[in-house]
């Protein structure tokens, strides 16, 4: 297998993982400090998949960290093929539950106009922001991963 930026135990593949957990934590973080939060279901389903998120980012850039420090790459091809279905299972986690709470927050606050709150729908769309930005990472790692399964 080839060794390209992104791959687990490089620096990249640290830094990528470290982002994904940073921007769930920051999504849960932001739309667990709403009073009312779990009156929608959209909203528990993205607390969900961004703990799911951030438990799955931080075990692999716990690995990468060490597969780092040891300077060793992480190419064995069950191991990669483990990170290829848990990070596209994750990425399409993380995209449903982000696309459903931003339908919910455009809906509610703001086509129908309900958002009496400006902090909360605030907050709201901050997480939103950091879930889609958690996915992206995702999807860039899960790219990464295909890519380097088929390389090998």
């Amino acid at each position: 297998m080839k060794d390209f930026p992104g791959t687990p135990g490089t620096f990249t593949g640290l830094v990528l993982r470290i982002s994904q957990c940073i921007f769930a934590v920051g999504s849960i973080a932001s739309m667990a400090t709403t009073t009312n939060f779990s009156s929608y279901t959209a909203f528990c389903y993205l607390i969900a998949s961004m703990g799911l998120q951030v438990i799955w980012s931080f075990v692999l850039a716990v690995l990468d960290a060490y597969a780092f420090a040891r300077k060793k790459v992480l190419h064995n091809p069950i191991l990669v093929s483990l990170f290829v279905i848990g990070d596209w299972v994750m990425a399409t986690l993380s995209l449903a539950a982000a696309s459903a709470s931003a339908g919910i927050t455009v809906l509610y606050f703001g086509d129908l106009g309900s958002c009496k709150l400006g902090e909360e729908c605030q907050k709201y769309q901050m997480s939103v922001a950091l879930a889609y930005m958690s996915w992206v990472t995702i999807a860039i790692s899960s790219l990464i991963m295909l890519w380097l399964l088929a390389a090998g």
